[in-house]
């Protein structure tokens, strides 16, 4: 099992969505989908077409860069970071 760090803009768009979520998956693509079955259209906040990322999203794993593709291992920690843009 894994542990999913998510941004703090996503809880107060979802009823009863923590900040951290523990999820069973094998790749990054995987959690994101578990996390969609339970919260319907989070996903598409993370992920556009392709599938591929959104290019305010940031995904690591371990503190590795991650993508999609990427495997989660047991005990691992996934932090998806939204960018933050400013003028």
């Amino acid at each position: 099992m894994a542990t999913v760090h998510l941004p703090a803009t996503l809880p107060s768009m979802y009823t009863d969505l923590p900040r951290t979520v523990d999820v069973e998956a094998a790749t990054v693509d995987e959690a994101f989908e578990r996390l969609d079955a339970r919260w319907p259209g989070l996903r598409d906040r993370l992920c556009q077409e392709g599938p591929a990322l959104r290019p305010h999203i940031n995904v690591y794993v371990d503190r590795e860069r991650a993508a999609l593709d990427t495997p989660i291992g047991e005990g691992a920690r996934v932090d998806v970071i939204a960018a933050i843009s400013g003028g």
